[in-house]
């Protein structure tokens, strides 16, 4: 697994994929560890997305699981009638917002805004719980109401060299929609940049040559 510093090409895969796929999963195809897969997600501020917590690949008790520490039917938790902080108490209720009142920065549906990709989001929707699905990337979004939802398994992206963070310019045929496995080999940083598809050859060279001769003694 590699540690050299992080490439624009490498960070598009990050981008696209972290979100949706697990950090290994998300490694195997960068080439690098889970470990750094999380940490350079953490500083970019990438978050999992509700879909992926849903999933076995996440970690989460799936529905019909249990813990022995859960309640179980019939059973009375031991809170139960015990005073508690939600709306309950004069601290709380002094900051909580009143019927009708709307916050000032609330955003109506149908808003734009810049994502942490720094290509435009629209806001579709104000239902709750689930606030960081209420924006979709306005790309993905034109796609989706020529063409219904986005296939398991596959994204939406721009063509090659369509790429725009203008609104406007965000058109149907500008846009695809292709399989993760597909925008992996896309983005790879050997098939973007021929410069480091030949050090990637030359390390696998050195590496090589290195272990035939520890093998047969010759560095003594």
């Amino acid at each position: 697994m590699t540690s050299a510093p992080w490439i624009e090409a490498e960070l598009r895969v990050l981008r696209d994929q972290y979100p949706d796929q697990s950090a290994a999963s998300v490694g195997q195809d960068l080439g690098r560890t889970a470990r750094a897969v999380h940490q350079k997600a953490r500083q970019l501020g990438l978050k999992k997305s509700e879909l992926f917590y849903a999933t076995v690949a996440s970690g989460r008790l799936q529905r019909g699981a249990s813990q022995p520490t859960q309640f179980k039917p019939g059973q009375t938790p031991w809170n139960k009638g015990k005073p508690g902080t939600t709306g309950t108490q004069e601290g709380c209720r002094a900051t909580q917002f009143r019927p009708g009142i709307v916050p000032q920065n609330y955003l109506p549906v149908g808003s734009l805004r810049v994502g942490k990709d720094g290509l435009p989001e629209i806001k579709v929707t104000d239902d709750h719980p689930t606030p960081a699905r209420r924006w979709h990337s306005l790309h993905r979004y034109v796609w989706e109401q020529a063409n219904g939802p986005t296939p398991p398994g596959h994204i939406i992206v721009f063509k090659p060299g369509s790429r725009t963070a203008d609104p406007e310019q965000i058109t149907l045929d500008r846009l695809e929609c292709i399989s993760r496995a597909e925008n992996a080999r896309r983005n790879h940083p050997i098939n973007v940049s021929p410069e480091f598809a030949k050090l990637t050859q030359l390390k696998g060279a050195i590496n090589r040559q290195l272990n035939r001769m520890i093998k047969n003694g010759s560095h003594e």
